[in-house]
């Protein structure tokens, strides 16, 4: 991919974090921008602050709890813009509870969130990507989907789930003229821990230290528009922490030593 120019980019999570930083650099490319989040006011705010116009964005507030009607969403876009070229499966929440404490509707709330919602929002826009043939799906995983870890039993098996549902779709439709792109983050300053599920689906309302001193949204951002723009299928985003995973694949029983070193008990 070229540019972003005039490109028509739908982004959930779109009004705090890594969500709203994207919208700001897609902004500062020239694309079109359909903003999703819970928090219509939120969206306002973002894409004010983005300088956008009516003309060159779209608010389209849902829960992604609910994305039953992600075919009209896709519809309303289709009717404004004409088309779709990129979807950013942004919107997540993160966990802090032990597996044993976690309640099965708070389990089954992290996987609509965290995978459901991603796969139903895909493949209502499938169709027109594949009738175009071009266009992108990028969706935002985490260094949680490459292995388990302490307090994130359900988001991990979530973003497991992820990472095997689109590496499947991606060898699916790559020669149809669409691709898709896996992004993990580590650790990235944002409001993930202040909103992760705890053991009865509340929210955790505190933030991490590690998250706290973490690479900006606005960095990470725009590592991502460059993996967007030079056509990658899988970027890693974060700082040392990153190393982890390089670990795990090739000295496993080192991992596994240094993984029990991160122990919250």
């Amino acid at each position: 991919m070229e540019n972003l120019k005039n490109k028509v980019i739908w982004i959930t999570g779109a009004s705090s974090g890594i969500g709203e930083a994207l919208v700001y650099e897609c902004a500062k490319n020239g694309a079109k921008i359909i903003l999703s989040a819970r928090r219509e006011n939120e969206l306002q705010r973002v894409a004010a602050t983005a300088n956008l116009t009516n003309e060159n964005s779209l608010i389209l507030p849902f829960d992604l709890l609910d994305t039953s009607k992600a075919d009209e969403y896709i519809n309303t876009i289709i009717q404004k813009f004409g088309r779709i070229d990129l979807l950013v499966n942004n919107g997540g929440q993160s966990q802090r509870a032990e597996a044993i404490n976690t309640s099965g509707e708070a389990e089954k709330k992290l996987f609509e969130i965290n995978y459901f919602s991603a796969v139903n929002i895909s493949k209502a826009v499938l169709p027109y990507m594949l009738k175009q043939q071009s266009g992108k799906i990028i969706v935002i995983s985490s260094i949680a989907g490459k292995f388990g870890f302490y307090l994130r039993s359900t988001y991990s098996a979530a973003k497991h789930a992820l990472q095997g549902y689109f590496e499947s779709l991606r060898l699916e439709v790559e020669t149809k003229g669409v691709s898709v792109l896996i992004v993990c983050p580590g650790k990235v300053k944002t409001s993930i821990s202040l909103n992760a599920a705890i053991e009865n689906g509340k929210v955790h309302n505190k933030m991490d230290e590690s998250h706290e001193n973490a690479m900006t949204p606005e960095v990470c951002a725009k590592q991502i528009i460059t993996a967007i723009l030079k056509n990658k299928e899988e970027l890693f985003v974060g700082g040392k922490e990153l190393l982890i995973v390089k670990i795990k694949r090739f000295f496993p029983r080192l991992f596994n030593i240094l993984i029990r070193k991160q122990s919250p008990y």
